[in-house]
């Protein structure tokens, strides 16, 4: 991760945001100041100021570096890419041979070795995991040791409405880098900040749901070797509707353990 202060040159005693970059998802994200000023904010994220939210997602962060290096259909971005020593486009390392300048506004980006302590504190609320139940909810982990059940609004844009309406895209949540929130494509996010504020506190940690998983769930060989029997065997009753997988895939199986040790009791 790499950090960087957003600076104006209008207002040189101290940052207007901040922006962050993942390296290895080649993701970024910006940081407001608390109670931003939209009118001192950078054009694109001012919408967000204004509506007192202070986190951007990636979807418009990477829409605001965009619009402060060269696109990558210019006529002669060959020629450029090569006079600047680049082998392929990269919008970040575009960005940092700008200084993040552009022809819009004063604003620049100097890159620092850590987020000041009022934006470190928001990122207690970043996810951790996060697992999808029935009914369009969701059952999140957040860093400060919180869980929360956050049940899916129905005022979410168009980009949602295949996640709603198809089971197995729903549950392709993933998290996105650096714990931001989650998603399930490009447009289709929601922030960790909104799943804080919204979700419906749960008296379990995650700590509690690797105890439980470690203890009460068992692989197809586990399950095997407690009812003396082969893996061929566990297809078999999986197959009669004897045995109820949790998980599978090509290559295994997940099983509650009480429902191996109800076969062994009879």
């Amino acid at each position: 991760m790499r950090i960087f202060a957003i600076r104006d040159d209008g207002i040189p005693e101290r940052p207007v945001g901040w922006l962050i970059y993942f390296e290895e998802s080649k993701s970024f994200y910006a940081e407001l100041p608390d109670g931003a000023d939209p009118w001192e904010t950078p054009l694109l994220l001012s919408s967000f100021a204004e509506r007192k939210i202070y986190t951007v997602d990636a979807y418009f962060s990477k829409m605001w570096v965009q619009l402060r290096v060269i696109p990558p259909d210019r006529q002669n971005i060959g020629q450029i890419l090569k006079e600047n020593h680049l082998s392929e486009y990269d919008e970040f390392k575009l960005l940092l041979l700008s200084d993040g300048r552009c022809s819009q506004d004063d604003c620049y980006i100097e890159e620092i070795d850590e987020l000041p302590e009022n934006i470190q504190k928001r990122r207690e609320t970043m996810v951790l995991e996060v697992s999808p139940l029935r009914d369009r909810k969701l059952l999140v982990f957040f860093r400060n040791g919180v869980t929360k059940e956050y049940t899916m609004p129905e005022d979410l844009p168009p980009a949602f409405q295949p996640v709603l309406a198809r089971e197995e895209l729903f549950r392709a949540v993933a998290i996105e880098p650096g714990g931001y929130g989650v998603y399930w494509g490009e447009r289709a996010a929601i922030g960790h900040e909104r799943l804080y504020r919204e979700g419906t506190e749960v008296p379990i940690s995650l700590e509690d749901l690797k105890t439980f998983i470690s203890a009460r769930v068992v692989n197809s060989a586990e399950a095997a070797e407690t009812l003396n029997c082969t893996r061929q065997n566990i297809d078999d009753l999986i197959r009669r509707g004897k045995l109820h997988p949790i998980r599978q895939d090509s290559k295994n199986k997940l099983f509650l353990k009480s429902e191996i040790e109800r076969r062994v009791n009879g």
